[in-house]
């Protein structure tokens, strides 16, 4: 995703907006495939907390990152909010667990505004943060983060 160039007019940017723990995020939702429920996973053996297992949707093998376990955001719980989002990203289907999705934001460029650097990092998967009146949204690089090489799902895209 382009981040907005201060000052540029600039079509306005569609988030969906998801909740992990006390928090807000918002990725493109332009890698959004669908929203499902969470269902039971097949786990894998010797893999990472975070990434719960795999399932089988319409005959694609689907891994499913639990973004909260990723983000060490306490222990997850899976109600009937609990939503996995599955995503295209560059041709590869993934789906990550999240604790309730609220709402499609769209944003301007003057909304979004560059992510403090606090030596994290996690500020390496941030767009910004979104602005909404009172309501303050973490924008996610969310390609970029599943090309990390602690996810490492997503193959970088060919300079």
């Amino acid at each position: 995703m382009n981040t907005p160039q201060s000052g540029s007019p600039s079509a306005p940017f569609e988030f969906l907006a998801f909740t992990l723990g006390r928090e807000e995020y918002g990725i493109d939702i332009q890698k959004v495939q669908e929203l499902r429920s969470y269902e039971a996973v097949t786990r894998i053996a010797n893999a990472p907390d975070h990434l719960k297992g795999v399932i089988n949707l319409r005959g694609i093998i689907v891994p499913i990152i639990d973004m909260r376990i990723r983000f060490s955001l306490g222990e997850a719980s899976y109600d009937q909010f609990t939503v996995v989002i599955i995503l295209n990203l560059g041709g590869r289907t993934v789906g990550m667990v999240v604790d309730s999705v609220s709402d499609v934001i769209t944003l301007n460029s003057e909304q979004i505004k560059p992510a403090p650097d606090m030596g994290s990092v996690a500020a390496d998967y941030l767009v910004g943060l979104g602005t909404i009146d009172e309501r303050m949204v973490i924008l996610v690089d969310i390609e970029r983060l599943m090309q990390s090489s602690e996810i490492g799902l997503v193959e970088p895209a060919a300079a």
